[in-house]
């Protein structure tokens, strides 16, 4: 059986996405390595406090020779538009989360909208990356 253990955000700077996710969000670090056999490689990953499993990874984006110059401004272009990610989060209470990330400074997409589906509203990181943090409906027609 496969289990889902990582998604992948990519982020301009990590530390400045670290700070993000922990001060803002109120997520935790889950892990943080450097690997000095692959350049220095570090693999940073965040997620809710006393929540296993699933963890974000907060990925830097690679020069050379990873990603050729032309790509990775691609790339860098296309995550500040918030294009780069889709990502969303469920909460039982939408508007305490608003609330929260509101106070925190967290740039929101709105207030949270009625949807077929539940309540939701969008967010984004320092990075331009959009998240939507969602209340589902338990059946939606």
């Amino acid at each position: 059986m496969l289990t889902l253990a990582t998604t992948q955000v990519w982020v301009r700077d990590q530390d400045e996405a670290v700070a993000f996710w922990i001060d803002k969000v109120g997520f935790e670090v889950k892990e943080d390595v450097t690997v000095p056999e692959l350049g220095n490689f570090r693999w940073v990953t965040v997620g809710p406090r006393d929540q296993a499993g699933t963890d974000i990874v907060l990925m830097a984006i690679p020069g050379q020779p990873v990603l050729d110059d032309a790509t990775g401004s691609q790339l860098h272009d296309l995550m500040t538009k918030g294009f780069a990610t889709a990502l969303f989060f469920t909460t039982d209470d939408v508007r305490a989360a608003y609330d929260h990330l509101v106070a925190a400074g967290v740039e929101t997409m709105g207030e949270p909208v009625e949807q077929v589906y539940g309540v939701d509203f969008g967010f984004r990181d320092p990075s331009g990356n959009h998240y939507r943090i969602t209340s589902r409906r338990a059946v939606w027609p």
